[in-house]
């Protein structure tokens, strides 16, 4: 029913657990995004059913499709733009780390 939300919500406050710094918060969101876009895409590629289905059944294909299956209106555009603002964070620190390199 709400495993999905479950996990998510399980997920964050691990991160907000685990870490301290407002970095690791960043990079903790960014994670599980990734991680479950990972699994989605595995969901839809891989043609044995039984991973398929335990996959859809299971875990979510992204955090903004939580937000939109939980909420509408005015809160779920407020999270969606929290969303995208936490990315662009997250895009920023993975450019600062980037450009810091020495070797490739």
């Amino acid at each position: 029913m709400y495993v999905d939300l479950i996990i998510i919500i399980a997920l964050l406050v691990f991160v907000i657990i685990y870490s301290k710094k407002f970095q690791n918060y960043i990079f903790g969101v960014a994670t599980i995004d990734v991680f479950f876009r990972v699994l989605s895409f595995l969901k839809n590629n891989i043609p044995i059913s039984g991973i398929k289905g335990q996959i859809s059944k299971y875990v979510p294909e992204s955090i903004p499709s939580i937000i939109n299956k939980y909420t509408d209106g005015t809160i779920s555009e407020l999270l969606i733009w929290t969303y995208v603002i936490i990315i662009i964070i997250f895009l920023c620190f993975i450019a600062k780390i980037f450009i810091k390199r020495k070797k490739i």
